[in-house]
């Protein structure tokens, strides 16, 4: 029960989502300001578990995750595991949000977190973040009981959004990985109001499916090249790339079209270089992207019938 007429403070409502993605504030699919809406199952409170306290008190370099869909069973890992935020920092807002002040609205703390959060996250990356990278920023915030007793401490994070908004598990530390946003050859993207969704079972409906990722560095070593020296490299290589995932297959026959990505000077400066080679195709009046369905990815060669002993 809720006494006195008091919010309770549940670990749901403590979680900010605040990505930039492609240079725009992200709406992330687990929302910003978490309620546990209806009734627990069986008429209990729920409480904060010791593991999720210490998921919300992390010191920068520490990873959490977790897999429920109400987010109760967060709780730190070793970075080497799957997880789904990194701890890059603690910073206190008591210098705008004094005793007795009250708490930042959804939209507020979206604000803070990307004011408070971007700087120190190159710092702890020890160098720049790519705004239109894998990595964005988010942040744990206090809860409404420790928002009261005077807690304005935020953990700064790093989290991995695919385009629909779900959180993609990150393996090991940020710090020294590619920021490039590109996925795994034979990983399909959705498709979410003719544009690009989460990543989805190739046999489903789809936007992309990725057939290569190749390093714009081994061709431009010396700097960054423009965008028409981007396309043109790789309109050779991503139509090598597509046959040698595909096979000899006939783009325009099935009525798709092989595109890629071009990467903008300021993600080249923060070390992202890899791009992907994708397959989709367009609605005929050009409106958006049509819906693929099915992998065009070449079969394996059966394997070879075991020998006979002694054959």
């Amino acid at each position: 029960m809720l006494g006195d007429g008091v919010e309770k403070t549940t670990l749901r409502t403590r979680l900010v989502m605040a990505g930039v993605f492609l240079g725009a504030i992200l709406a992330l699919s687990l929302s910003v300001a978490f309620s546990w809406g209806g009734a627990v199952s069986g008429g209990g409170e729920v409480e904060e578990s010791p593991e999720a306290k210490a998921a919300f008190t992390a010191p920068p370099g520490s990873c959490v995750t977790w897999t429920m869909p109400d987010v109760s069973d967060i709780h730190v890992v070793p970075c080497a595991q799957p997880h789904l935020y990194e701890v890059t920092g603690v910073v206190n807002i008591g210098d705008k949000y004094p005793p007795n002040a009250p708490a930042p609205t959804v939209d507020q703390w979206r604000d803070i977190a990307l004011e408070r959060c971007s700087a120190g996250v190159e710092t702890y990356l020890n160098e720049q973040l790519d705004p239109f990278g894998r990595f964005t920023v988010s942040a744990l915030r206090p809860g409404n009981d420790e928002w009261a007793d005077g807690d304005r401490e935020m953990r700064c994070v790093l989290q991995w959004a695919a385009p629909g908004g779900k959180l993609e598990p990150i393996v090991g530390n940020a710090a020294g990985q590619s920021q490039s946003a590109v996925w795994e050859p034979g990983t399909c993207l959705a498709l979410v109001d003719k544009t690009v969704g989460n990543p989805i079972d190739c046999a489903q409906p789809h936007s992309y499916e990725i057939v290569a990722t190749l390093d714009l560095k081994t061709k431009f070593p010396d700097g960054y090249p423009s965008q028409i020296d981007q396309k043109t490299w790789l309109d050779t290589e991503c139509n090598k790339a597509v046959q040698d995932y595909a096979g000899e297959v006939d783009l325009a026959a099935q009525k798709l079209i092989l595109t890629w990505d071009t990467r903008e000077q300021e993600s080249w400066d923060a070390g992202s270089t890899l791009v992907n080679c994708k397959v989709g195709a367009k609605l005929p009046d050009n409106s958006g992207l049509a819906p693929v369905t099915g992998s065009i990815r070449k079969a394996a060669p059966p394997a070879a019938p075991p020998s006979s002993p002694g054959g």
